[in-house]
């Protein structure tokens, strides 16, 4: 019989009915022993470690300005989700039935596809508040029209700090000059692979969740209709978001990843 030492290191690697088989003990014995030391090998999760070498600065930089924002300042975090799909199932959805329970909506697995938009959205951290800009392409002509919209919305005599990634739109010489001459337009960019610090994707998670998982959208246009409405509806209710990690907090769980990834390396 062959022997195995439960760890969890090697455990993540092994099913439970396997490990069962090479170790001599039932399932439900290896089930119990993982739930003592809290071990759940069928979960997993990803990540991708930044290799920008100025990730502390920019990442205190951001937060400085999510937690404590210069006086007479504004902050949007701004980005862009292209490739925004109009897709309609290829037949008629079941709804839940009332009268039975458990009973949950059905959708055909499969579906067409009507076309493309891309989202442009400024999100104020302070208030909750979006600006937003639909365009069929995504480029940097289309960016500096965004900025310009916003420009155009910010009140006077504020100072702005635009929070977005490094996107090559972001950076183009076009945006460059559009930028030099409104100099009260300051850019932070955050660290490559590190979009969970721009607050304006969890704006675009809450569009996914609420709208596009469940839509169905015969035409690119019903689509951007549903976008704008949607955004309409948000800035009738804001709700900003609060961060409470201080950088130093996350700099010491990015250190004890950092410390995970080299012992398993080896």
């Amino acid at each position: 019989m062959a022997t195995l030492e439960l760890t969890p290191k090697n455990a993540t690697h092994w099913s439970r009915a396997k490990m069962a088989d090479c170790s001599g003990l039932s399932k439900s014995t290896i089930g119990r022993i993982w739930k003592a030391i809290d071990l759940t090998p069928h979960r997993e999760d990803e990540f991708k470690l930044s290799n920008d070498p100025q990730f502390v600065k920019k990442v205190c930089d951001i937060v400085g300005l999510y937690v404590n924002p210069p006086e007479a300042t504004v902050v949007y975090c701004v980005d862009e989700t292209s490739q925004v799909q109009a897709l309609a199932n290829s037949q008629p959805a079941f709804p839940g039935m009332p009268g039975m329970p458990g009973m949950p909506e059905e959708r055909t697995h499969d579906y067409v596809r009507h076309g493309t938009t891309s989202l442009f959205a400024a999100f104020n951290i302070a208030v909750g508040t979006v600006i937003s800009s639909i365009h069929r392409r995504h480029r940097s002509i289309e960016f500096k029209k965004f900025l310009a919209k916003m420009d155009a919305v910010f009140p006077d005599g504020l100072q702005v700090h635009l929070v977005c990634d490094n996107h090559s739109t972001h950076k183009s010489p076009t945006v460059i000059t559009w930028l030099a001459a409104h100099p009260r337009i300051h850019m932070h960019f955050t660290p490559t692979y590190s979009s969970w610090i721009n607050q304006v994707e969890r704006l675009f998670a809450f569009i996914t969740a609420d709208l596009l998982q469940r839509s169905n959208h015969r035409s690119v246009q019903a689509l951007e209709n549903d976008i704008r409405n949607w955004v309409k509806a948000w800035n009738e209710n804001p709700k900003p978001l609060i961060w409470t990690k201080p950088a130093e907090q996350i700099l010491e769980s990015l250190s004890r990843l950092l410390q995970r990834t080299t012992r398993a390396a080896h």
